[in-house]
């Protein structure tokens, strides 16, 4: 069987990794070794937080509904109970939306809701 060499090979892993690791601080962005172990904790962090955003924005929409509410005396919580109960079909991102770019339409909602 013939020989291989595998320079090229790992010369060219080598650069992959350390490219991905281009703007990491001190050794993490110039030794193979911390860098690799720099991406495998980047890439888990990314993950979760790919998760974590989805729990951030719908905070964000409770809050602006409940600030958009405070005018009508009702809370968060009893709004949402009431629209589900009224059989309205609205997601809290549509709702926030509605509350934050028409307020007309979601004081016409939440009197359709109180009612």
């Amino acid at each position: 069987m013939t020989r291989v060499k595998r320079g090229k090979i790992s010369i060219k892993r080598r650069r992959n990794v350390l490219s991905q690791t281009k703007g990491f601080r001190n050794a993490r962005k110039s030794k193979e070794r911390q860098a690799r172990e720099a991406l495998f904790h980047a890439g888990a962090y990314a993950f979760a937080h790919r998760r974590d955003k989805k729990n951030d924005f719908r905070k964000l929409w409770n809050t602006r509904i409940s600030a958009a509410l405070a005018p009508h005396n009702i809370s968060y919580s009893k709004f949402i109970g009431l629209v589900h109960k009224k059989g309205i079909v609205l997601n809290r991102k549509m709702i926030s939306e509605i509350a934050n770019d028409h307020p007309k339409t979601f004081d016409r909602i939440v009197s359709q809701v109180i009612s």
